[in-house]
């Protein structure tokens, strides 16, 4: 495919609304320069409680808010607000809850303890991305997902939404990092993934739930792996090698240094033409 692509970018951060890091600033910058290179882009991230609203200038856009999300048995309302990155001319959207984002620490608690109930936030934030877009009747050829709080989201793109007109030719690539990979998340998240489009035979691999086997049910539902580090973790890597995916090499990503862009791009393409083989 050549020319104008829409590349959906479903992050676990974004510089700066959180500190400096590896994902924050990849989720900073590739959307800007993808977007320059003449592409249409949106980019979404969790509205986490340590996000001043006021100084980063987030409202709330009505229009799209007030759906609810039932995970367990529970009704989650969806809140949506966004922001803008004037600097890139960028809008970043942002999903919030009043259970799962409105507490100051983003993944642990003051002792340093990963937050039991993170494998629910990465449910939630996932099936309210795609809620959203299917709102906002945008229909994105590429879903790049980073970090573990997407990890949720090839799995319900290729399972729940594979027939819906928005998202049925959309390709899902992912970057492998490797933050958080021995973290244990909920006995339950196997249960609360699911929906009536979901059985559990389709995410066993998370039966014991941890960031490893996310990872391993990202790579799955993916269809183009990105190393978002130089060496990314082995068996990962092994299980995106025995789906036989493709791959783009480690290529750094940060403010000045655009040499990336066409690496990114073309991996893109690759993976867009792959539609005619079937999904």
């Amino acid at each position: 495919m050549e020319g104008s692509k829409r590349i959906l970018f479903v992050n676990s951060e974004i510089y700066p609304y959180l500190p400096e890091s590896n994902i924050g600033l990849v989720g900073r910058y590739l959307p800007q320069a993808i977007q320059e290179a003449g592409n249409e882009i949106r980019s979404f991230m969790p509205r986490y409680g340590c996000i001043n609203e006021r100084r980063n200038q987030l409202h709330e856009v009505i229009r799209l808010s007030g759906m609810n999300i039932v995970i367990g048995n529970v009704d989650q309302p969806l809140v949506i607000k966004v922001a803008s990155i004037s600097a890139a001319r960028m809008q970043v959207y942002f999903i919030d809850n009043e259970d799962y984002f409105q507490r100051k620490p983003v993944v642990r608690d003051a002792e340093g303890k990963f937050f039991e109930d993170n494998g629910e936030r990465a449910i939630f934030f996932a099936r309210g991305v795609l809620e959203t877009v299917r709102k906002l009747r945008w229909k994105p050829d590429v879903v790049h997902c980073q970090g573990w709080m997407s990890h949720f989201v090839p799995i319900y793109l290729k399972k729940v939404y594979k027939n819906d007109p928005i998202f049925e030719e959309s390709k899902v690539v992912l970057s492998l990092y490797n933050d958080d990979l021995g973290e244990k998340f909920g006995d339950d998240t196997i249960d609360k993934l699911m929906t009536e489009h979901l059985k559990k035979s389709d995410a066993t691999v998370i039966k014991e739930a941890n960031g490893i086997n996310l990872a391993k049910l990202a790579i799955q539902y993916s269809d183009g792996i990105v190393c978002g580090v130089e060496s990314p973790d082995s068996e990962l890597m092994e299980a995106a090698k025995a789906r036989k995916l493709p791959v783009l090499p480690f290529t750094g990503v940060s403010d000045g240094n655009t040499g990336y862009v066409n690496d990114y791009n073309a991996f893109y393409d690759k993976i867009i033409s792959s539609n005619a083989k079937g999904k």
